[in-house]
């Protein structure tokens, strides 16, 4: 019987430093980690953001024409997410909240239009993170620190 108790113990712990190690992909969490130095979560990333996201975005993250100045729809252009766009001003969790569940839900505005795609039931949460984890991981040094100190806040 203490054979059994003390397997089922261990296993939880292990289960338990697995979640701690392998678990923060998930955003149902308190907070969004990326992870733009794990070489899996970027690859991963990279997969997802030429079938997701580059038609849009961009191959080389570099956004549309004008993206600051709305199309003839009314919506803004897709931005860029290298360090020439904004995409490094926002922390972890707002990205992911904007790619999860859009724009109008992110500023409270249901009626906002804008051709972002809502990625909730497209991606799943590790996808998201990966996406964003990759396009971290594409941007120089000096902007990964001051995106990480955003993060920090």
């Amino acid at each position: 019987m203490n054979r059994l108790v003390l397997i089922g113990g261990i296993g939880a712990a292990l289960m338990g430093v697995a979640v701690l190690a392998f678990g923060s992909g998930s955003a149902e969490a308190d907070r969004v980690t990326l992870r733009p130095d794990h070489t899996e979560t970027v690859a991963l990333g990279a997969e997802v953001y030429a079938a997701q996201c580059a038609s849009c975005h961009g191959v080389n993250l570099e956004g549309q024409p004008d993206w600051r100045s709305p199309g003839e729809d009314g919506r803004l252009p897709a931005p860029p997410h290298d360090a020439s766009g904004h995409t490094w001003h926002h922390d972890g969790d707002t990205l992911f909240r904007l790619t999860k569940f859009g724009t109008g839900a992110l500023i409270g505005d249901p009626d906002y239009e804008s051709n972002m795609p809502v990625y909730e039931g497209v991606l799943t949460d590790d996808e998201i993170i990966a996406v964003l984890s990759y396009i971290k991981s594409t941007w120089p040094d000096e902007v990964r620190s001051r995106h990480d100190e955003i993060e920090e806040q």
